[in-house]
C-alpha cells in the first residue's frame, strides 16, 4: 500500500548515482539511469563546461511519489576553479523497471532543475585584470618576477582584486541570458589603472627570494628584511613560494633571538650588567631539564659570554630577577609584541603569555614555552633593539598605527648593541663576520618536540636595515638561516633606501 515506507533499493541507487557523479565516474553514472548514453555526455559535459572539481552531493532522506517513483532529494556543492563553490538543490526520481531494479529516471533536470531541453548553463569569468603593484622606487612587482610575493600580491592590489564570475542560464538556440544562477567574487568592478604602492624594495626582494632558493636546502623558511628607522618592510620571502606566507603569518617559537628581549628586561632594571659572571653550566632542571645547545658549558661566564654563545641554562637562572609578568610587559611596551599592528595585509601579532609556574617561566626567559612569534615580529624586534624606539612594520604606505609603545633606554640600547655586535664577532653568529660593515647578530634555536629537530633562527642588523630568518627543522640557526641571511646581506649594497 501507499504506506509503505519509499523502498530502500530505490534510496541505494540514487546514492550510488551520486557517488558515481561526484568521483568524475560519469560511465557508471549513466548505467545507473533510464538513458545512460544521454546521462554520460551530459554529466560530462556540465562537470568539465562549468569547470566544476570534486563535486559534494548529499542525498536527503527518499520519499514516495505518485506513478511508483521514489523521489530523492539532494544538495549539490560544486566547486568552481578559483571562483568559489556553486550550492543548489535538485531530486532525482528512481523509478522501478520491468525487470525488478531501480533506476533513475533520466531527464536534463536531474543534473539541475533549470537545466532542459531550451536552456543551459554558462561559465562567465570577468576579466581579472589586477592593479599593479609597485616597489617604492615605482618599480612592477609581478608574481612571476617575484614568485615569493605570489601571496601577497592579491592583497597589497586591494584584495577586491581576485578572480570574479558567474554561472547563466542561456538559451540553448539563441545564447542569450535568461538569468544568473550565482555570482562570485567581487563585483566586477574594473582594475584601478593606478598601481598599489608599497614599502617593498625591488632589489631587496630580489636578493631574498634568490638567497631563499639557493640557501634554504627545500626547507620551509621565511624572512623579512625592515628598515631600521620606520619599520618599513623592504622584502618578505618564502620557502616554498606558494601557499602561506610563513614569514607574516606564521607562528613559531622565537627561541633565543628572543633573548634580545629578555636581554633587555633584564638590563633595564639593572639585574645584570655585561661584565657580570653568570655561570653557564650543560644542564639546569627547573621542573624539567634544560641544556644548551650541543651541551655545551661556560664555567664563569659573564653575561657578555653568554648571550654571544647563546647560553640557556645561564638566562633561566636569572629568572628569579624578573617578576612573571615582567617579560611580557617588555615584550609589549617597548617592542610592540601583542599589540594590533596594521601592517597593510593579514599578520600575526605575537603572543608572550604570563608564564602558568616556573618551569613555563624557565622556558620563556630562552624564547621558548607559550611564546609565539615569526620573521616579521622578530626584524621588528631587531630594529627596536637597534633603534631604540618601535615602530609598527608596514608594507603599504601610510598604514594606520593605533600601537603605543615607550622607547628603550639609551644605556640599554648601547648594551644591546655591543652583545649584539660580539655575538658576530666572537659567538654564535660568525657566519656573518666576514661581510662588510659593523654587523649585530641573534641566534636561535627553538625545540619544536622530543621528536622533531628543532628550528634554527638568525636575526642580524646592518645600518639601516633589520632581518629575520627561520627554517624549520633547521637545527642550529647559524647552520640554518646563517647562510640565507650571509647571501642576502653579501648581495645587496651596504645601505640601499
Amino acid at each position: 500500500g501507499d504506506d509503505a515506507g519509499p523502498q530502500p533499493a530505490a534510496a541505494a541507487q540514487a546514492k550510488a548515482f551520486l557517488a558515481d557523479w561526484a568521483g568524475g565516474r560519469f560511465d557508471s553514472a549513466g548505467t545507473r539511469t533510464t538513458n545512460p548514453t544521454r546521462a554520460q555526455e551530459v554529466l560530462r559535459s556540465f562537470t568539465a563546461g562549468l569547470d566544476i572539481s570534486k563535486p559534494r552531493l548529499t542525498a536527503g532522506p527518499a520519499e514516495n511519489a505518485d506513478d511508483g517513483i521514489v523521489q530523492v532529494p539532494f544538495t549539490a556543492k560544486m566547486p568552481v576553479t578559483e571562483l568559489g563553490t556553486w550550492t543548489y538543490r535538485s531530486q532525482l526520481p528512481v523509478r522501478k523497471q520491468k525487470n525488478g531494479t531501480w533506476k533513475v529516471d533520466w531527464s536534463l533536470g536531474v543534473v539541475h532543475p533549470h537545466l532542459s531541453d531550451t536552456a543551459k548553463f554558462r561559465l562567465e569569468r570577468a576579466d581579472t585584470a589586477r592593479p599593479k603593484v609597485t616597489d617604492r622606487n615605482g618599480t612592477s612587482l609581478t608574481g612571476d618576477a617575484y614568485p615569493s610575493l605570489q601571496p601577497v600580491l592579491s592583497q597589497l592590489a586591494g584584495g577586491a582584486s581576485g578572480p570574479s564570475g558567474a554561472i547563466r542560464l542561456v538559451d540553448r538556440a539563441t545564447g542569450e541570458v535568461e538569468g544568473t544562477e550565482t555570482t562570485f567574487g567581487k563585483a566586477n568592478r574594473a582594475a584601478s589603472d593606478k598601481p598599489a604602492a608599497t614599502t617593498l624594495d625591488a632589489t631587496w626582494q630580489a636578493a631574498a627570494d634568490k638567497a631563499m632558493a639557493e640557501k634554504a636546502d627545500g626547507k620551509n623558511a621565511a624572512l623579512v628584511v625592515m628598515r631600521v628607522d620606520n619599520g618599513e618592510i623592504l622584502a618578505l620571502s618564502n620557502s616554498p613560494v606558494s601557499g602561506f606566507n610563513r614569514a607574516m603569518s606564521g607562528t613559531y617559537a622565537p627561541g633565543s633571538t628572543f633573548k634580545i628581549v629578555t636581554s633587555s628586561a633584564l638590563l633595564m632594571k639593572n639585574a645584570v650588567a655585561p661584565d657580570d659572571t653568570v655561570d653557564c653550566p650543560k644542564y639546569l632542571t627547573v621542573g624539567k631539564e634544560f641544556h644548551n645547545v650541543e651541551t655545551s658549558s661556560f664555567p664563569n661566564a659573564t653575561f657578555r659570554k653568554d648571550f654571544t654563545e647563546s647560553c640557556n641554562t645561564a638566562f633561566i637562572s636569572l629568572r628569579g630577577k624578573l617578576g612573571d609578568t615582567e617579560l611580557g610587559d617588555a615584550a609589549r611596551k617597548y617592542f610592540g609584541i601583542g599589540q594590533n599592528w596594521h601592517v597593510g595585509i593579514p599578520s600575526y601579532d605575537g603572543s608572550v603569555p604570563r608564564p602558568k609556574d616556573e618551569t613555563e617561566k624557565a622556558a620563556s626567559m630562552i624564547g621558548q614555552g607559550r611564546i609565539q612569534a615569526n620573521p616579521l615580529i622578530m626584524a621588528s624586534v631587531t630594529a627596536t633593539a637597534a633603534s631604540g624606539r618601535f615602530h609598527q612594520p608596514t608594507i603599504v604606505p601610510g598604514a594606520k598605527d593605533t600601537t603605543s609603545t615607550t622607547p628603550l633606554p639609551r644605556s640599554v640600547v648601547d648594551q644591546l648593541r655591543t652583545l649584539m655586535r660580539a655575538t658576530v664577532t666572537e659567538g654564535t653568529a660568525h657566519v656573518l663576520s666576514d661581510l662588510p660593515g659593523a654587523i649585530g647578530a641573534k641566534t636561535g634555536t627553538a625545540e619544536v618536540s622530543e621528536s622533531e629537530p628543532n628550528n634554527g633562527w638568525l636575526v642580524a642588523q646592518r645600518g639601516n636595515v633589520a632581518v629575520a630568518c627561520v627554517v624549520e627543522q633547521g637545527v642550529t640557526g647559524g647552520g640554518s638561516a646563517g647562510p640565507i641571511l650571509h647571501s642576502l646581506l653579501s648581495a645587496v649594497p651596504q645601505n640601499p633606501s
